[in-house]
């Protein structure tokens, strides 16, 4: 139910214009001569993209790439995969960044460049392959750091991980400058559901380093319609060997041959060096259908380089790369879960902290107002309203944190609103309302805020049903930034392995960490605790 980590995607549904997305289009970006920032390497490329609000006109973030150490031509493995509609405008905008840190936050790194088109543009440019200028220009920036301004909204009242920038003066932009150059390649992806998983291993590779063995690694290529070739995946680094066992991995069908099982897959092996100038080794095709067979000596492939193959007539291989295991199956969806029975558990957490003010105040996010709903009331109406119709008895366990209770004032970061401490459960969206009206007339908004507890509460309930038949969400509703921030980490890590997902809305005007979500997510939207340990899926 996951999107796979190569992999960046996003809905443009909107159903209140009807809007049906046509179909869907992976696009995949290179670069080349890139700005050099690092004063004893080359940079370490990141690209960001982000798509313009057709109504309010803001830019907000789609999508990471990932980072590729030491290199001035980077050819980014992960993908935006996007909804293209053929009778509108979608305007895109690509920033690139030089990369300083594992720090999420944008300002942090060393700007390169940036780009803007239309996805119009991407796909109906020659074989779908547009070549445009990086520039710096155009762009609000920092003065302090001089780095550009994030700007990123979701468009709406209520906002979801809102990068917020704070004590910080704007400059206009600066002049034009060439930088580099993006290449945006597009393609329309098949409905293929498959996902492969395999493994691969290869013997007597070419020894590449003076030193020692080689430190071979694999990229793999699918075949366009055009005779050029896209980059679908790479393999980890195997250090100083020449008989190398990758570890196994998945990819989607769709990723490595678009359905096509008979296009040609290109497999490149390359011997790893620290400044990036990795050395090529050789080559091989195949193709799904090929690689479908599984372990047998139809997927022994010989790893050939053709330069060494013109030079020398004695020349027979650079090595061997052996196929070890193959298997495949479909990737359901959330209908797939929902035709077969599947029951969504929808819980909700509210934030009864100090930080959002006196509730009989009309400045506080808690206040109720005869006239129109809170921030809090909004958000859990607006979220409410959709999951509810996939749970049939319509009983929704409601929770609060951060509070003083009655009668002796004992803080509590996981208590119910309806006062049951053995049936937290209230009749739909309006019973929780209700719910949690009388519990502000009956506790003191107290602190810090804490989201473990209430991690850990849904999350010993979905490890007790874990058949298909029971999905837990979680929505957690803030004012603030994140108190428990590694206890939190540990009890997302720990649920990451339960049918189980969190929503966390934020609301109010004050700080609010959107780089805290994102380190709870990790680096590849992975759930890692502190002390290093990831969990064994992305985070929901």
């Amino acid at each position: 139910m996951e999107p796979p980590e190569d992999m960046t995607s996003l809905s443009e549904f909107d159903s209140l214009a009807g809007s049906i997305p046509a179909t869907k289009v992976e696009i995949t970006v290179s670069c080349r001569n890139l700005l050099d920032k690092d004063m004893f390497s080359k940079s370490d490329p990141l690209c960001v993209m982000y798509t313009q609000g057709m109504e309010n006109k803001q830019w907000r973030e789609f999508g990471r790439t990932e980072v590729i150490d030491n290199t001035l031509n980077p050819d980014f493995v992960r993908k935006f995969i996007v909804d293209y509609f053929f009778e509108e405008k979608q305007n895109l905008r690509f920033d690139l960044y030089d990369v300083d840190s594992k720090s999420p936050d944008l300002s942090k790194h060393d700007f390169l460049g940036q780009a803007f088109c239309t996805l119009g543009e991407i796909v109906g440019s020659p074989g779908s392959r547009l070549e445009k200028p990086l520039t710096i220009g155009a762009f609000s920036l920092n003065s302090r750091t001089g780095k550009p301004m994030p700007a990123v909204s979701n468009g709406s009242g209520l906002w979801m991980e809102s990068l917020r920038t704070t004590g910080l003066e704007a400059s206009g932009g600066v002049s034009g400058k060439k930088c580099g150059t993006i290449i945006l390649s597009a393609e329309e992806l098949s409905n293929c559901r498959d996902v492969a998983t395999m493994q691969f291993c290869a013997n007597k590779l070419d020894k590449k380093d003076f030193f020692g063995k080689s430190d071979p690694f694999l990229v793999f290529y699918r075949s366009n319609e055009d005779g050029t070739f896209t980059i679908c995946h790479k393999t980890e680094v195997m250090k100083n060997t020449l008989n190398p066992v990758w570890q196994t991995f998945s990819i989607p069908v769709r990723a490595l041959c678009n359905g096509d099982y008979d296009r040609t897959i290109k497999v490149e092996v390359y011997d790893w060096d620290r400044d990036g100038s990795h050395d090529f080794i050789g080559e091989f095709t195949t193709s799904y259908r090929e690689l479908a067979r599984g372990q047998s000596q139809f997927n022994i492939y010989e790893v050939v380089n053709p330069k060494k193959k013109m030079k020398k007539k004695k020349y027979v291989n650079s090595g061997t790369v052996t196929l070890l295991s193959f298997a495949v199956e479909s990737e359901c969806t959330f209908l797939d879960y929902i035709k077969g029975g599947t029951q969504i558990n929808f819980t909700v957490a509210i934030d009864f902290t100090a930080s959002n003010g006196n509730p009989s105040q009309s400045t506080s996010l808690h206040y109720m107002s005869p006239y129109q709903l809170n921030a809090y009331a909004l958000a859990l109406t607006a979220v409410g309203e959709i999951i509810q119709h996939y749970d049939s008895d319509k009983m929704f366990p409601a929770l609060g944190f951060g509070a003083k209770l009655p009668p002796d004032g004992r803080v509590s970061h996981e208590f119910p609103l309806n006062g049951n401490q053995e049936n937290p459960s209230c009749c739909g969206i309006e019973g929780i309302l209700e719910a949690y009206h009388q519990s502000l007339r009956t506790v003191q908004l107290y602190g810090p805020t804490n989201f473990a507890p209430v991690v850990t509460h849904v999350a010993r309930s979905a490890a007790e049903v874990q058949d298909g038949s029971q999905y837990s969400v979680l929505l957690i509703i803030t004012d603030g930034v994140i108190s428990d921030m590694a206890q939190t980490k540990e009890a997302i890590v720990n649920a990451a392995k339960l049918p189980m997902s969190i929503i966390i809305i934020g609301v109010g005007q004050a700080e609010f960490d959107v780089c805290a979500l994102q380190r709870l997510r990790g680096p590849h939207g992975q759930p890692r605790a502190e002390h290093g340990t990831p969990g064994p899926r992305r985070a929901g």
